[in-house]
């Protein structure tokens, strides 16, 4: 394979200038419903917003009051930010007092039974939607589903997986080749990507609610009986008190190549867990009280930092569709929501991850060892709680080098990269971007997380106080610009169409939940390798 350094150089020579022109783009945003006093909101999914289970850009997460918007991909990082305002606005006409919560750490849950599981109807789809749900609740609690992210999609046209395959592998089948590469740098994101929770961690705090009788290592804030934190922590949500799993700990999967990857999923899939066995497929009335008793009910319960994806036909396993077509994107899963920007991601943040994805992609990218796996897992871990410490070290080949070093490195890796991007789509928005976030290596109090306990320390607020005020800000900012009538007019039309698919599917079932859901397990069954 070529080296990243003649990557570079080859990319450089071409004149083909739409190599990176119409990279494709997608943002997934989650957020909590809040009532006015910052309560979490029980009141069920708007009807002005469509239904959870058709509408094309708004549907919940885990649970009813977690709302999750979602733009359509888009080559213009300016389309796909107007979208996700849009939605926003459009959001804020059609909920009343409530506000939507900008933090990724939740607050004033109460308990478990507190949170309402998202509801899709009585369809079988929607059946196994909401059963699925309330099975993570048993397994590792409601309060865990109800932290908010955002999740960045991301590919590369196929002019440019034609030119790479004629530089590299000329005889070689062109997905499988694409397939093959977006593999290598989702090897490459997972040693790298602590770097993106040094820069856009946003979550070192949270309520003393959240981690009510669970054990943790965080501290009172200035004596705060209601705030607790790390001094340099980046990003919580990323951490064992957000989306990990000790069941999952066991679960190794490989990222060498796709084979590898469907093998180690598909037998969490499919061979059953004794302590999900003792939770009982179905209660004492018959009803489910989980999809299964696999370690995993469906690949969404694998709490990745990354994935790769293939848009799945109705009713296939994401499984299936990766085993029959190959990659097709990848999700970055590791952004925490931004409380100091409206929509909670900018566009300089989305030139950054360009800049760093393609780098992923053109740097040389080993298979990963066990010995590496257990690296990557230790500095995940590192870097969540102590990120922004300037003695921090992260293990590198082995060995340990502090953390401001090897970011360092890898800006200035970065630099060419983002030059090629910049020159193919005739902009400086990639360059800028590198200048912007570099400063942060010198300067880490420019960070959402420093600046959040800076806040909380500054005005002597807790935790929720200054999340609450930030709710309230944007909040204000939607109202005091409603959408546009056509933009009003167009969701209300997503929305209407959204609810007749919904009875439709209803309509259309013809098989009891039992043989669905059995049909759509003997799918995996087929998966050979």
């Amino acid at each position: 394979m070529p080296s990243f350094q003649q990557r570079i150089a080859k990319l450089q020579q071409t004149d083909a200038n739409g190599l990176f022109k119409n990279i494709l783009r997608g943002v997934e945003k989650e957020s909590l419903r809040v009532t006015h006093q910052g309560g979490l909101a029980l009141t069920p999914h708007p009807t002005a917003l469509g239904s959870t289970l058709t509408h094309p850009q708004i549907t919940t997460d885990y649970s009813e009051a977690l709302l999750e918007f979602i733009t359509p991909p888009s080559t213009s990082v300016a389309d796909v930010l107007k979208t996700l305002d849009n939605i926003h606005r459009y959001t804020y006409q059609n909920i009343g007092e409530e506000l939507l919560w900008v933090n990724s750490m939740p607050c004033q849950l109460g308990t478990d039974n507190d949170i309402p599981v998202g509801q899709y109807g009585h369809s079988n789809i929607g059946r196994m939607k909401t059963i699925y749900r309330v099975g993570l609740g048993h397994r590792y609690g409601r309060l865990m589903q109800t932290i908010a992210g955002i999740h960045y999609n991301f590919s590369l046209p196929e002019i440019f997986w034609q030119w790479l395959q004629q530089q590299e592998a000329p005889d070689s089948n062109l997905q499988d080749f694409t397939t093959e590469r977006y593999f290598a740098l989702i090897r490459n994101f997972r040693r790298y990507f602590p770097l993106l929770l040094f820069l856009f961690g946003a979550a070192p705090a949270v309520c003393r609610s959240f981690v009510k009788d669970r054990q943790h290592s965080l501290e009172s804030f200035n004596g705060d009986p209601h705030s607790l934190h790390k001094p340099y922590a980046t990003s919580l949500r990323m951490g064992d008190l957000g989306y990990q799993s000790k069941a999952q700990e066991t679960l190794v999967v490989c990222y060498n190549e796709l084979d590898t990857y469907i093998r180690t999923l598909r037998g969490a899939l499919t061979e059953s867990y004794p302590p999900y066995q003792q939770i009982g497929l179905k209660d004492s009335f018959g009803d489910y009280r989980q999809l299964s008793t696999n370690l995993l009910q469906i690949e969404n319960e694998f709490y990745s930092t990354i994935r790769p994806k293939r848009n799945a036909n109705s009713g296939e396993t994401p499984l299936n569709a990766l085993h029959a077509r190959g990659v097709e994107y990848i999700e970055v899963r590791c952004l925490d929501l931004n409380p100091y920007l409206p929509v909670g991601i900018s566009e300089q943040q989305i030139h950054f991850l360009d800049s760093f994805l393609v780098f992923c992609l053109l740097e040389e990218s080993p298979a990963t060892d066990a010995e590496e796996t257990a690296n990557i897992l230790e500095n995940q871990r590192r870097t969540v709680y102590y990120g922004r410490d300037p003695e921090l070290t992260l293990l590198h080949k082995g060995q340990e080098k502090p953390i401001a070093a090897l970011i360092a490195e890898l800006f200035t890796r970065m630099e060419p990269v983002s030059a090629l991007l910049d020159s193919h789509q005739q902009t400086t928005a990639h360059g800028d971007a590198i200048k912007a976030f570099k400063m942060f290596i010198s300067k880490p109090e420019l960070t959402a997380s420093a600046q959040i306990l800076n806040e909380m320390r500054t005005k002597g607020q807790t935790y929720f106080e200054v999340a609450m005020n930030h709710a309230r800000q944007h909040r204000q900012y939607f109202l005091d610009t409603p959408p546009a009538p056509d933009i009003v007019e167009q969701y209300q039309q997503m929305a209407v169409e959204s609810l007749k698919q919904q009875r439709a599917i209803e309509v259309a079932d013809e098989i009891d939940f039992d043989t669905f859901l059995a049909n759509y397990y003997r799918q995996y069954d087929n998966l050979t390798p």
